[in-house]
């Protein structure tokens, strides 16, 4: 390699490790604690994985989301002990009495959103609607876990609530959201490996409805996007104005195989059409739909 050559080839890859180490990451679903996961080590986890601002999710009253997470104000503390690095939702079981006081007490202390909405309640309940109207109210997003059974149950009648609540916005998450990417989906089934066919519910929601965005976080988005990698190449590339970066991952590390945060980046990174819309799904998105900077 000649000198000039040489120079150049160091000027380029110092270039992109710059670019790629200045690059701006919003994960917006973290708890804390998380199955035993204390504050300061979720603080040094975000940093290792190079996330620029966290979404703070807090449990309901009644129950830790079912990996011990802290509640609202758990997670108002933390975010205030590091301003600028932490933000956060309110949340509350929503079928619960005072459910909508409490969650509008947190949103009047600065949360950006509601959620993470893990109860046992159809998706289409009056619970749901009691949290879409506040939501409208405040004018912030609902961040839902689907789970077959469990949470959220029905969401092939989610529509429905995208219709009657048209300027809220909704991002969906979990094992049964991720596994609708799939026509040919068993609802039973939670970490499907199957090749996928296309336009599943998920699929269908977020090309149908400008108001549902979609969360990639924790094991079920990651297995979405490597269980069938042709298909989520064009999955990343139809919905890169619908779709969230977020971590939900307890390890302590933020690297490595236990870390589907980490892991959810590089797909991300490798499976994306463009630069353009990488930087999208890993912050624009979520800066237009959580209105922060």
């Amino acid at each position: 390699m000649s000198e000039l050559s040489r120079r150049t080839f160091l000027a380029a890859t110092g270039s992109s490790l710059l670019s790629q180490a200045a690059e701006t990451i919003i994960d917006i679903h973290q708890h804390t604690p998380y199955s035993g996961r204390t504050a300061e080590e979720l603080v040094a986890h975000q940093r290792t994985m190079g996330i620029t601002k966290t979404v703070l999710l807090p449990a309901g009253s009644k129950f830790g989301l079912a990996a011990g997470a802290g509640g609202n104000q758990v997670v108002v503390d933390l975010a205030r002990r590091h301003p600028g690095e932490y933000v956060w939702f309110a949340n509350e079981v929503p079928d619960l009495p005072g459910a909508r006081e409490e969650m509008e007490k947190y949103l009047k202390t600065g949360a950006i959103g509601i959620g993470e909405q893990k109860f046992n309640v159809d998706c289409d309940s009056m619970a749901i609607e009691l949290v879409a109207g506040l939501a409208g109210q405040y004018g912030v997003p609902v961040l839902m876990h689907f789970q077959h059974g469990v949470y959220n149950m029905g969401i092939e009648r989610f529509h429905k609530v995208l219709e009657k609540f048209p300027k809220v916005s909704f991002i969906g998450h979990a094992q049964t959201w991720w596994g609708n990417i799939d026509r040919s989906h068993d609802q039973t089934v939670m970490y499907p490996k199957t090749k996928v066919t296309r336009g599943g519910i998920t699929d269908r929601l977020l090309g149908d409805y400008p108001n549902m965005y979609g969360d990639l976080s924790a094991g079920s988005g990651l297995n979405s996007l490597l269980r069938d990698e042709d298909h989520a190449r064009g999955f990343l590339e139809r919905h890169q104005d619908r779709l969230l970066y977020g971590s939900d991952c307890s390890d302590k590390d933020g690297r490595g195989e236990k870390c589907s945060g980490s892991q959810c980046i590089a797909a991300v990174r490798r499976l994306a059409p463009n630069p353009a819309a990488v930087r999208k799904i890993f912050y624009e998105n979520a800066a237009r739909v959580l209105k922060i900077r």
